[in-house]
């Protein structure tokens, strides 16, 4: 048992180096733009750890980041309080609204904070948020589908 979970938690760290090690590789060496989101690093977790996980399914993944940086950004834009009221208050209407949405990502829930800790605008949406998204969900299909041969995403 032991080294099933020795070869799962390395597999899981080497295809983490190659997934946001291809986001940073386009972030800082190309002019392509930004596609690194802080909160990407968590996703990886799932991911590569538990595949089979309800919140590692591509819907989740995807539309997770997306509902919680749009939050962050209309709590940010729209809401004249304190920092210190402005990021629980998004982070609460996040998690919410993942959950009441059945998209829930555990890993998106940061991603209010940093959007409003960051001031970012709406074009943060499109790059890093969707663009970032579709490549970590591109490389996780592959790599578990076509790789390990893990049913991925889950066919419901």
């Amino acid at each position: 048992m032991k080294v099933l979970e020795f070869k799962k938690s390395a597999l899981a760290g080497v295809f983490s180096i190659i997934t946001i090690g291809m986001l940073t590789l386009l972030t800082y060496k190309t002019e392509f733009g930004v596609f690194l989101l802080a909160s990407f690093g968590s996703s990886m977790v799932l991911l590569y750890g538990y595949p089979e996980s309800p919140f590692a399914q591509p819907k989740n993944v995807f539309f997770g980041h997306l509902v919680t940086s749009f939050i962050g950004l209309i709590v940010l834009n729209f809401v004249p309080l304190p920092i210190y009221l402005t990021i629980p208050l998004a982070v609460g209407l996040g998690v919410g609204l993942m959950i009441l949405l059945n998209i829930t990502h555990p890993p998106a829930g940061g991603n209010p904070i940093i959007v409003i800790i960051g001031g970012v605008s709406y074009e943060y949406l499109f790059s890093p948020v969707i663009t970032g998204s579709l490549i970590i969900i591109v490389f996780a299909i592959i790599i578990n589908r076509f790789i390990l041969n893990k049913p991925y995403p889950n066919q419901k």
